[in-house]
């Protein structure tokens, strides 16, 4: 009887309770949401990290809160490895702000061209800069490798800094440098194989405006070789550069130009009435130089129309039809303010002047050359030049020579 009684009773003490089978589901749901803010926390700190990298290239990736484990002590004779960015106390890190718009600290960055020009296409719509800052002109050098006439341009921009950005695009494989005391060190951007003649070339000039809107302080930009030099001091300059209403884009229409006109173009909406020609070297505004990055068409059409080619000549012709194209009008000035000596070209190239040819009248006159026709801000003006090609790596010591008397500088 007795075993017959408990029988049942065991039966129920094997049974889950109502009170057991609820605080099972109270766990479960306490594992599952605790999953979920593990990975939300993970996800917040992944997207920021994503987020800091594509968008703000300059600035430096998240510090970890992980504390680091201490590494092996070093041995008397183990010299000490020079600190790294991430073991510098905390004031000297960039901090995410308008400063690493404002003014970015260098040119390097591992963007592909694509994110380059979205990211330079950005145009802030409040005019007024949260800090005050002074306009600064890029100067853009497209260069083989080597900067001969360097040391004549480190004189032009002595006593200037924060007036000025340089931005040097040379071929992938120049592994060489400017002394760590040059203006140049450090400003050579990432690069890709360039040609004479070919869409490569034009690449290159929209890739160094990119990187130099890069920084909203540049407000005027130009583009320069190996073989350029200025003819007038900095101030002079600036100032005419910075107090300009007009851009200086070589852009004309003659029968010469008509005459590499092809239909293929007007396929693409650039008809004869809109295309132009003009010398390579430009001074740009900031407005321009946005619409040269942010062109989706323009450049487009001529890259295409050049594959296969071995000349298309593309560097004289893209730059006028696009500024033709915008309908940039009285805001143009129309023409370079390089000198070339064309009366003595040498096949399709412009003279190159040697150091025998390097003195006081040439220089003056180059100066002086065009004073009568030249208009600036709408009245005529007597300066046409500012700077002047070609000049061979010989005329150096000539030109440092005469800098001080007549260029007004060095």
């Amino acid at each position: 009887m007795l075993a017959a009684a408990s029988s049942p009773a065991m039966k129920d003490a094997k049974k889950p309770t109502r009170a057991s089978r609820l605080g099972g589901r109270l766990v479960g749901v306490a594992s599952m949401l605790l999953l979920v803010s593990l990975g939300f926390v993970l996800g917040v700190t992944s997207s920021n990290a994503m987020f800091i990298r594509y968008y703000l290239p300059f600035m430096p990736p998240l510090r970890s809160t992980a504390t680091p484990s201490s590494p092996p002590p070093l041995s008397p004779s183990t010299p000490l490895p020079p600190p790294s960015s991430s073991s510098l106390p905390a004031a000297q890190d960039q901090q995410l702000g308008s400063a690493g718009f404002l003014s970015p600290g260098g040119v390097t960055h591992n963007m592909t061209d694509e994110e380059l020009y979205w990211r330079a296409s950005m145009a802030p719509m409040v005019r007024r800069t949260p800090a005050s800052r002074v306009p600064k002109v890029a100067f853009l050098f497209l260069v083989r490798g080597e900067l001969p006439l360097r040391p004549l341009w480190e004189k032009f921009f002595a006593g200037h800094q924060g007036l000025y950005s340089i931005y040097v695009h040379a071929h992938p494989s120049y592994t060489g440098s400017p002394p760590a005391d040059s203006v140049f060190y450090g400003r050579y951007i990432p690069s890709q194989r360039t040609k004479w003649g070919d869409a490569s070339l034009v690449e290159a000039e929209r890739r160094l405006l990119a990187n130099a809107l890069l920084d909203v302080g540049n407000e005027r930009f130009a583009l320069f070789s190996e073989a350029c030099i200025p003819v007038y001091g900095f101030p002079t300059v600036y100032a005419f550069l910075t107090g300009s209403n007009t851009s200086f884009v070589d852009c004309y229409e003659n029968g010469g130009s008509r005459s590499r006109y092809r239909p293929f173009f007007a396929t693409r909406n650039i008809t004869l009435a809109r295309w132009r020609k003009g010398a390579q070297w430009f001074e740009m505004d900031r407005a321009l130089a946005l619409g040269s990055v942010a062109d989706a068409s323009c450049f487009p059409a001529f890259r295409d129309f050049c594959v296969g080619r071995s000349e298309c000549l593309i560097d004289e012709h893209y730059l006028p039809t696009l500024v033709s194209l915008l309908g940039w009008g009285r805001r143009n000035a129309n023409r370079t303010l390089t000198y070339a000596d064309w009366k003595r070209a040498v096949n399709r190239h412009p003279h190159t002047h040697g150091a025998d040819e390097v003195t006081e009248e040439l220089i003056r006159g180059i100066r002086e050359d065009g004073g009568g026709r030249c208009f600036y801000n709408g009245d005529r003006n007597g300066v046409c030049n500012l700077f002047a090609r070609k000049f061979s790596a010989d005329a150096l010591q000539p030109l440092l020579r005469l800098a001080p008397k007549v260029m007004g500088f060095g």
